[in-house]
């Protein structure tokens, strides 16, 4: 059961192309808040009015049945109480101890199936000084580092652009969730997953926040494309675009040098060993760019081809969705939705050999599956339904 909000559309959705089904909640009147989160969106091709379905909301929703429910009144918490008796897993957004007065808190919940992973994901977590503390993305971005660590060498602060902690949180919970599934399998207990974004942008700062452990001392802040340890390995301009290089050890500096036509650089005491290079980057640096500035990214990616030096073209996102390995690996394919007709939709991205992540459903309208749920799970009459519906209850 997803409740909605957050990080954790990315985390159901990974559960649900993995083969789950996934109730997703949604308030009865707006939906999810991302189904407002445009433009762009999809138009409808069913002749109903409004603007569509937001390219947000398209992007984390699929293979999820979805339910329009306010617990903001008895019936609809008593709904979620019986759902949660057949649920293996409930993922939910809210600030710790906001669902405590619904009877929807993991003691209330883990006493009506004991069985159950309740998967709280939060900006701050559970516990500490910032735990009830709202939290979006942007926000754990900058008070974490990773904002500090993103931008151009002598440029302001900026933040990545997607939202990288939200959807690391999501993959961290994911991960967490299945975790706790094998586990119990052997207890036959469920358990609590506090999982939120603060912790998962700190465990990812991964080398950097390790290097300041190490050190003591400061990091050493924005280094654009570049490397702070390993030069060249950084992005240059081209005749047209941008090409990134990847001179990682001193053999592939060595392969650079030879393909650009500049093979004394290889013997220069300068740039001899990755030490040297680092210490004069500032001299080698603009040499590099002034030899690539001279031709085409596309030119460019034909000289250094075969010759097992790391390189890649840099492409708008448009030029990713049309990119011919893309395309090759099937990560993009076409989905008929039921209001929009066919879309263009990113795929489930891990290839297994025995099986095959799917798109069996395209994301959700609301309340689309509410009479099915409430009839076939909870056991409701078409009447007690209706009733329901007229009460503002369910949609």
């Amino acid at each position: 059961m997803d409740t909605d909000r957050g990080s954790q559309p990315y985390c159901t959705q990974i559960l649900g192309d993995l083969g789950a089904e996934i109730i997703k909640i949604e308030h009865p009147v707006r939906g999810d808040d991302t189904r407002a989160w445009g433009p762009p969106f999809a138009a409808y091709t069913d002749g109903r009015t409004g603007n569509g379905e937001s390219a947000y909301y398209l992007a984390v929703n699929r293979n999820k049945k979805s339910l329009g429910l306010s617990f903001a009144q008895p019936e609809g918490i008593e709904i979620i109480q019986q759902l949660v008796r057949d649920c293996d897993v409930l993922v939910e957004n809210y600030l710790p101890g906001s669902l405590k007065k619904y009877n929807l808190d993991y003691e209330t919940i883990s006493r009506i199936n004991p069985r159950l992973i309740y998967t709280s994901i939060t900006g701050y977590g559970q516990t500490g000084p910032y735990s009830n503390r709202p939290g979006f993305d942007v926000m754990v971005e900058a008070e974490f580092g990773l904002m500090h660590l993103t931008g151009t060498r002598d440029g302001p602060p900026v933040k990545v652009g997607v939202a990288v902690t939200d959807l690391t949180t999501g993959l961290y919970a994911c991960n967490s969730i299945m975790a706790a599934l094998l586990a119990r399998a052997n207890t036959g207990e469920g358990q609590h997953l506090d999982v939120c974004l603060s912790d998962c942008q700190v465990a990812t700062l991964a080398n950097m926040g390790q290097s300041v452990l190490i050190s003591g001392t400061k990091d050493s802040g924005r280094w654009g494309t570049a490397h702070p340890s390993v030069v060249p390995y950084q992005g240059f301009k081209t005749a047209d675009g941008d090409i990134f290089v990847g001179g990682a050890n001193d053999r592939l500096f060595g392969i650079l040098c030879d393909k650009i036509g500049k093979p004394e650089w290889k013997d220069d005491a300068r740039f001899v060993t990755n030490n040297d290079r680092v210490t004069n980057r500032a001299e080698l640096e603009p040499l590099l760019e002034a030899e690539l500035v001279k031709r085409t990214t596309r030119r460019w990616q034909e000289v250094f081809e075969g010759s097992g030096l790391p390189y890649a073209a840099v492409n708008d996102i448009q030029g990713t969705m049309n990119h011919e390995h893309v395309q090759a690996r099937g990560m993009v394919q076409t989905i008929d939705h039921p209001t929009c007709g066919p879309i263009k939709v990113i795929s489930p991205p891990v290839k297994f050999s025995k099986a095959e992540p799917s798109i069996r459903s395209a994301p959700p309208l609301l309340g689309e599956h509410t009479d099915v749920l409430l009839r076939d799970v909870v056991g409701l009459s078409q009447e007690r339904i209706e009733e329901l519906k007229s009460k503002g209850v369910v949609a």
